[in-house]
């Protein structure tokens, strides 16, 4: 598809085109709506120290989550329900960095319920196990890219590999994750 193509095309098609694997279309998602999340984030942080790694980790939420997005919706609804949810997270996250005394004398510190910790739980021992099935170069370019956040050249460089290798190889394992956690989800 020419680049044209993807500039003019909605986020509907976007989506789609995701779906069949094209990688080409989430980058034009993101370069789409980038600016909007990141600025949402730092307005409400009040700052820009995390919000390009709230953006970053927001946008990993939607592709490893992109089979699951509702046609029914905007893509730009669903994309901010996602960031507006981790910016909770990571909100609450902050919160249980407080000294005790600090935690206790805000009136509105709560933490994650004893249901959303299991669920937490729960869904990082899924993602070891899924980790585990992995092949062991797949299984370091997953956590190198994703978990670490590294960028294809500093993985192209620490694992001394060409960089066509190391795109290709996250793809692969990107794509594996994604069955697994879809397979998973329908057992």
């Amino acid at each position: 598809m020419e680049i044209y193509q993807y500039i003019i095309a909605d986020d509907r098609h976007l989506v789609e085109l995701v779906l069949q694997g094209d990688d080409a279309a989430f980058e034009h998602l993101f370069n789409r709506y980038r600016e909007a999340i990141r600025r949402l984030f730092a307005q409400r942080l009040g700052t820009d120290a995390d919000a390009d790694d709230l953006l970053q980790e927001t946008f990993l939420k939607v592709y490893l989550n992109i089979h699951r997005y509702d046609f029914a919706y905007t893509f730009g609804q669903w994309l901010y329900t996602i960031a507006r949810n981790t910016l909770v997270d990571f909100t609450r996250k902050s919160r249980t960095a407080l000294s005790i005394d600090e935690h206790f004398s805000s009136p509105a510190a709560t933490g994650p319920t004893p249901e959303e910790s299991i669920i937490n739980s729960q869904q990082r021992m899924q993602i070891e196990r899924f980790l585990g099935e992995l092949s062991e170069q797949h299984r370091t370019l997953f956590r190198l890219r994703f978990l670490e956040e590294y960028s294809y050249e500093e993985i192209a460089e620490k694992l001394q590999m060409p960089m066509g290798s190391v795109k290709t190889g996250i793809h692969r394992a990107r794509e594996r994750m994604c069955r697994m956690i879809t397979d998973g989800e329908q057992q």
